[in-house]
């Protein structure tokens, strides 16, 4: 089986090489064509206007000056294009993918484009608690439970053109309760808030602030299973059509 890496936190991450060593569980022909540089949030973003450049590690690893889509897309049109993967993992990201993070989520952007291209495609997740940030996250429960996780997504029948999204919950391996296959959930982050901050030399910049979440009521989703110490197993589609209001459109157009 060949196996495509990559990522949003950029080629040098941390998760990235918790990510090779689990996918060397499963094969060893694994190749990695990560973002040079952090990409957390660019989403489905292609790079347009500006040349994408390449660097080249050795014959298995490759950076790319672009989006984790831009290096899904350079992996598969270049770099592998005479041997194509027959499986993409991205990640493990620095973080939680869950609810409608999705949407923002450059790792799951990138299982995205590799689910068009009809290769099946995995985004991997390691939620961390907030007292953890930065490079003291800890990916101890993402490298216990990654291989058993993946091992039945393999071998599990799949629907075209879907990502499987897991998320590893903010808890020590040996607390983890198990293995939940749920669906995507969706929080109220309120407003967003524009943090203003001057520079030394006195101009404004600023950082997106989210609201404070309130309670969630219980859902059985990927939010669910994450807060109750669950590994969650989620499949998206691509497809974006809410089918429930084709009648009523049709109707209005009659």
């Amino acid at each position: 089986m060949r196996i495509l890496l990559t990522n949003d936190d950029g080629v040098n991450a941390k998760g990235l090489a918790v990510l090779e060593r689990l996918a060397r569980t499963l094969s060893d022909d694994v190749t990695i064509v990560a973002p040079m540089e952090e990409q957390s949030g660019t989403g489905r973003s292609l790079t347009l206007t500006r040349p994408i450049r390449l660097k080249r590690f050795d014959d298995r690893r490759w950076a790319v000056t672009g989006t984790p889509t831009d290096a899904v897309m350079m992996a598969l049109a270049e770099i592998m294009k005479d041997a194509p993967p027959d499986l993409i993992l991205s990640g493990v990201n620095r973080g939680a993918n869950l609810g409608e993070d999705v949407h923002y989520s450059g790792t799951v952007s990138a299982a995205m484009e590799g689910a068009l291209a009809g290769i099946r495609s995995i985004a991997l997740s390691q939620r961390y608690p907030k007292a953890a940030p930065g490079e003291r996250v800890s990916f101890a429960t993402a490298e216990a439970w990654g291989e058993r996780v993946l091992r039945p997504l393999i071998d599990a029948p799949w629907a075209p053109r879907t990502v499987v999204n897991v998320n590893f919950p903010p808890c020590a391996p040996e607390a983890v309760e198990g293995i939940r296959v749920v669906r995507q959930g969706l929080r109220d982050y309120g407003r967003v808030r524009m943090e203003r901050r001057d520079d030394p030399r006195g101009f404004p910049y600023y950082w997106v602030a989210l609201g404070r979440l309130g309670e969630r009521p219980s859902d059985g989703s990927d939010l669910d299973a994450s807060s109750d110490g669950f590994v969650s197993v989620t499949p998206l589609q691509l497809d974006l059509t809410h089918a429930a209001s084709l009648a009523t459109l049709e109707r209005a157009y009659a």
